[in-house]
């Protein structure tokens, strides 16, 4: 350590690596609204030239609502990101509103970027996440309580009661992404080979082949 502390040129570069190691950079402009027609892919979005910039690039009315939950599942996600908001890109929040019909479930999925948490609007809902340990977290939440499901867990949400209920989800990401897990492993493409799904799951090829029809895309 001493030798270290002879050098400050190398303290110097110690110094900014454990910065980067701990935070994500700061922003260095004001705003950096997405371009979604560039065909260039960076890590999240170019930059708008600032006098294409318009108000509507921060402007976004498709959670004030509830949306069809008329589906397999009975639920439905609007999701308020970057790809809906350019001006979200770069400031690492978004969000996203939830509809339940009665019954209705948010199947187990993750957000392989970004902590979720969520505000009942109304209505009941059932929640949970699963640990690395293997562990259920899971309570009964209903209209203005809060929930977080930790970044990169399982986690589902399900209402058991008789009427809707909705949530607003909040995100440290200006695009979380989302891995339905029964989707990714049953119906994924190229699919997931059989002898994989049967030797996990301890079921048959019968059985996979059932379930992949069940999830297969709607063509």
């Amino acid at each position: 350590m001493a030798a270290i502390t002879k050098s400050p040129f190398l303290l110097l570069i110690i110094t900014l690596a454990a910065a980067t190691i701990a935070a994500d950079p700061d922003l260095l402009q004001d705003i950096c609204v997405a371009d979604l027609n560039s065909t260039l892919k960076v890590n999240g979005f170019l930059c708008k030239p600032p006098a294409a910039v318009t108000p509507d690039d921060f402007f976004f009315k498709g959670i004030a609502a509830p949306a069809a939950t008329n589906n397999t599942l009975g639920s439905i996600v609007t999701a308020a990101n970057v790809e809906k908001i350019p001006g979200l890109n770069t400031l690492g929040v978004s969000m996203s509103r939830i509809d339940f019909a009665p019954k209705g479930l948010n199947p187990p999925h993750t957000h392989p970027r970004a902590t979720e948490l969520v505000f009942v609007l109304y209505g009941t809902l059932d929640v949970g996440f699963i640990t690395t340990a293997n562990k259920l977290v899971t309570k009964r939440i209903t209209q203005g309580e809060n929930f977080v499901f930790p970044r990169g867990l399982v986690h589902f949400q399900k209402n058991n009661e008789d009427k809707p209920a909705a949530v607003i989800a909040a995100f440290n990401s200006q695009l979380p992404g989302t891995q339905a897990v029964a989707a990714a492993l049953f119906a994924s493409s190229p699919a997931v080979p059989d002898n994989v799904l049967t030797k996990a799951f301890q079921i048959g090829t019968k059985e996979v082949e059932k379930i992949k029809s069940r999830l297969a895309p709607k063509s």
